[in-house]
């Protein structure tokens, strides 16, 4: 195969997120709400997505828009973004007011930089897809036999903990290896071309990667980390949470809504996804086949808090952010 079927605008739609449906038996947070005063200043929400994201499954249907604006809520879709980096960057700058349910790795490491954002939900997803791939040609046929190769991975996000991870269990010393940093639309012809010999990415980029290369994975998320290190996220300014709360909770209920369709809808859900991305039938089977399932929590489920702040120890411990965080200072209820 060429990299030609697996082009720029291709991986760029892939990129965007992580397909997954949400069954209706863990689809609501473990944590009951409480009543609250909410607040709001403003009837519009400008909402990140990205290709392959569960927000990108909600702007096809437009099911999210409608549930919203039953509420006298307007939705502004802004993006696509490739991966939560820049998404992040839009919420920051005051393009977009929520990021697209990306990895807590990247808004971790802003927030630790002096970012404005906070935390407003969380999402554990299963099976874990994210893996490292090498062509079947290349020679290289486990982790160990990375030493003295290059590997694409997007800096302080899900490629390079991955990485950083599977070399610790291996026990390959990091500087063994090259890290290139790439984001995806960038990775994906470095790893067609042969320019660097393995990628560390997510689904459904990983997939299409996979099959467009004749390639294999050499390690799992799914199968074989440890523990969770990084989970999806959706993140707002801090100030736009304090003063628009009734959004946030109208936004995280619709995106609920959103979940319950996706696991009654799987095969619908990956052809929607497909639509966009354009990827061969064969992905968007074995994608499907995959029936992922969300589990989303709120902000001060102290039982996940726990084991995200294990997760962001275990990141600054390997210097992937670069300090400590108390996670539970940028996690907000509403």
């Amino acid at each position: 195969m060429t990299d030609s079927l697996l082009s720029r605008r291709q991986l760029l739609r892939a990129a965007g997120g992580l397909l997954a449906g949400v069954a209706a038996a863990g689809l609501f947070p473990v944590h009951a709400a409480e009543p609250r005063k909410l607040t709001r200043n403003t009837d519009t929400v400008r909402v990140g997505w990205g290709y392959g994201s569960l927000p990108d499954i909600a702007k096809q249907r437009g099911v999210f828009e409608k549930t919203l604006a039953a509420k006298g809520i307007k939705v502004e879709w802004i993006g696509p973004f490739p991966n939560h980096a820049p998404s992040i960057q839009a919420v920051v700058g005051g393009s977009a007011d929520f990021g697209f349910w990306g990895s807590t790795t990247p808004a971790l490491a802003a927030m630790l930089a002096g970012s404005p954002i906070v935390f407003n939900a969380f999402d554990i997803y299963s099976p874990r897809s994210t893996s490292i791939i090498v062509k079947k040609t290349s020679g290289i046929n486990s982790v160990a036999d990375l030493a003295g190769r290059k590997v694409a991975v997007n800096r302080s996000g899900l490629g390079e903990f991955l990485l950083i991870a599977a070399l610790e269990k291996h026990r390959v010393e990091r500087d063994k290896v090259q890290f290139v940093y790439l984001n995806p639309p960038d990775a994906a012809p470095a790893f067609a071309q042969g320019r660097v010999d393995a990628w560390s990415m997510w689904s459904p980029g990983v997939d299409i990667a996979r099959f467009s290369n004749d390639a294999k994975d050499i390690f799992n998320e799914g199968r074989d980390l440890d523990f969770l290190i990084d989970y999806s996220s959706l993140v707002t300014r801090r100030k736009f949470t304090e003063e628009n709360s009734e959004l946030i909770r109208a936004v995280i209920d619709a995106y609920h809504v959103e979940g319950a369709w996706q696991s009654a809808h799987s095969a619908e859900a990956e052809q929607l996804v497909q639509r966009e991305g354009k990827y061969p039938d064969q992905v968007r089977d074995y994608l499907a086949s995959l029936k992922r399932v969300n589990q989303f929590h709120e902000a001060d489920d102290a039982a996940f808090i726990a084991q995200f702040q294990r997760a962001a120890d275990w990141l600054a411990e390997r210097k992937i952010i670069n300090s400590r965080i108390k996670v539970a200072d940028y996690s907000i209820r509403v």
